[in-house]
C-alpha cells in the first residue's frame, strides 16, 4: 500500500473524489507544521504551521500517483495563494507533502505545466513529507456522517452550484 499527502484546502471538501477513483482509504489530518498532535482549532487558528491535510493509501496497481494529481489540481485552485474558496489561511493553503524524488518531479511537472497553460503562478508548495497528524474522528469520512450539512458546505464554499 502507497501514501500519498495533499493539503487542498477544506479536508472535508475534497475527500470523497479519491474514492471515485481507486484510492483505498483517506484520512482527514494535519501536516506540515511543527506542533506535535494539534487539534482542529489549533490549525484552524493559523498558529502551528499545519495545513488541512489528507493521506492517501492506494494501490498504484489500481491508481497511479500522476492520476492522483490530476484529480488533486481538478479539485483545488492552484491559483490562489490565501486558501481555497471560501477557506482561507495558511492552514487553507495548497501543498503536495512529497516522499521520493519521484514524486516531487511528476508534481513539479503538474505545476509548471499549469503554469505554463494558464500563464499565471500556481501557488502549490512542494514540500518534503515531513509528519502527518490524524484529525478528530468527526472529521474522517464527514461526507457519509454528514451528507446534508456536507453538500451545504460544498455549496456555500463555492466548490459545487446550487
Amino acid at each position: 500500500m502507497k501514501e500519498a499527502y495533499f493539503a487542498g484546502g477544506c479536508f472535508w471538501c475534497v475527500t470523497p473524489i479519491y474514492k471515485l477513483y481507486g484510492v483505498d482509504k483517506v484520512i482527514c489530518g494535519y501536516a506540515g507544521g511543527d506542533e506535535e498532535n494539534p487539534t482542529y482549532e489549533q490549525v484552524k487558528s493559523q498558529t502551528t504551521g499545519h495545513r488541512e491535510t489528507i493521506k492517501l493509501e492506494y494501490e498504484s496497481e489500481k491508481v497511479t500517483y500522476d492520476k492522483l494529481l490530476d484529480i488533486y489540481f481538478a479539485n483545488v485552485d492552484p491559483f490562489d495563494s490565501e486558501g481555497q474558496f471560501i477557506d482561507k489561511g495558511f492552514s487553507y493553503t495548497l501543498a503536495i507533502f512529497y516522499k521520493s524524488d519521484e514524486e516531487r518531479a511528476l508534481a513539479a511537472a503538474k505545476i509548471a505545466a499549469l503554469e505554463s497553460e494558464s500563464k499565471k503562478k500556481a501557488y502549490v508548495e512542494l514540500l518534503p513529507y515531513k509528519n502527518f497528524y490524524e484529525a478528530e474522528e468527526y472529521h474522517q469520512d464527514y461526507y457519509l456522517k454528514n451528507p446534508e450539512a456536507f453538500e451545504q458546505e460544498l455549496i456555500d464554499s463555492g466548490r459545487k452550484k446550487k
